[in-house]
């Protein structure tokens, strides 16, 4: 399931195209050369905590109401590869929950070995963002889940009725939507699919020792790794950057001081056809960020030194030292966690039905 990544390291993304869109800020007119230039600058907790936040244990929404049964089923959905059209891929495929919550390659592989035109972003807190896909044209994790699986390119599968009738010919999954929605005549159907797998992935959650940080623990990271968040903020990496998920809160310009080199792919743009969403992408959320190379939606950047370098030059107008990067990345390291290992188990799948279809490779 491809969706969302990483778009401009340090540029977030706010709503739509309503929300104001911060000022580019000017480069910097320090007259020290940049070799002389200090990696550890003062930090202001108070500063940090007004413009970040701690995770919470989960992204629920009133829209879709958590059960344990819906996520159990949910789990199983993700996990399914009877779900694709060949049925050899899932929602884990892309979105390994052992490597990440991401894929490892520029763009992932799809039905027949097809390529995709995004790089897959990690799955991990993606319930917490504005909105998904790197043009944010699914508002919920909800809708999300059910893209990739009529998408041609990856799962493939023919319509939303061919998915309802492969997961009524598994008899498992009979009883297990009808323990996730009760009550209802017909439990099966692609909106409740949606709804199961987004009850589970809204339990991505992947909290830090950079969340005990935040709740005011203030020996929670090292002095290195306080000096790169000094510098993280201090470079203007949070005006973009902010909020709990540290990122995906807003769009923004990929490009903003100097342009992007690749503009075959136009960003929301392609999706509102409003020119002033020409090259605004999702800014993505810098959890694990260390975890889910390559970066930026054309997965064209393959390390996170240089991805920070590019960031900071294209969005802030600044030329960091080697120093810098270094330090910003020992930052970055402490935003990487993992689920709870039992939650992201890979169940045992309900067992194939007399009448289940048959693999379709063509």
């Amino acid at each position: 399931m491809r969706t969302l990544h990483i778009v401009g390291l340090f540029a977030i993304v706010g709503c739509t195209r309503e929300p104001p869109r911060p000022e580019p800020a000017p480069p910097s007119t320090a007259t020290t050369p940049p070799s002389d230039r200090t990696v550890a600058p003062a930090l202001d907790l108070a500063q940090v905590r007004a413009v970040l936040a701690p995770l919470p244990s989960r992204f629920d929404t009133p829209a879709n109401p958590t059960t344990p049964e819906k996520i159990a089923l949910g789990r199983m959905l993700y996990f399914d590869p009877r779900l694709s059209k060949a049925q050899d891929l899932s929602c884990a495929s892309c979105h390994d929950l052992d490597k990440g919550g991401a894929d490892t390659g520029p763009f992932s592989k799809g039905h027949n070995g097809k390529l995709g035109g995004r790089n897959a972003p990690t799955v991990f807190n993606a319930a917490g963002q504005l909105a998904q896909f790197w043009d944010g044209r699914a508002p919920t994790v909800e809708e999300q889940a059910k893209g990739p699986v009529l998408n041609p390119v990856e799962m493939a599968m023919p319509d939303p009725d061919h998915v309802a009738a492969v997961l009524r010919s598994i008899p498992g999954y009979v009883v297990a939507f009808g323990k996730a929605f009760p009550g209802e005549s017909e439990p099966i159907t692609y909106d409740n699919f949606g709804r199961a797998v987004g009850a589970f992935e809204r339990g991505l959650v992947t909290p830090t020792r950079f969340d005990a940080l935040l709740a005011g623990t203030d020996d929670a990271l090292a002095p290195a790794e306080l000096a790169g968040l000094a510098l993280f903020v201090r470079t203007g990496c949070t005006a973009c950057h902010a909020g709990p998920l540290v990122g995906g809160a807003m769009y923004m310009k990929l490009g903003l001081i100097e342009p992007y080199a690749n503009t075959k792919d136009q960003g929301r743009y392609d999706l509102t056809k409003h020119e002033e969403d020409r090259m605004f992408f999702k800014v993505p959320s810098l959890r694990n960020v260390v975890a889910t190379a390559p970066y930026f939606h054309d997965g064209s950047i393959a390390d996170l030194p240089t991805a920070i370098r590019t960031m900071g030059r294209l969005q802030l107008g600044k030329q960091l030292t080697d120093a810098e990067v270094a330090s910003i990345a020992t930052f970055l390291a402490t935003l990487s966690g993992k689920p709870d290992a039992a939650y992201i188990a890979r169940p045992a799948l309900p067992a194939t039905g007399p009448h289940t279809p048959k693999p379709d490779r063509t």
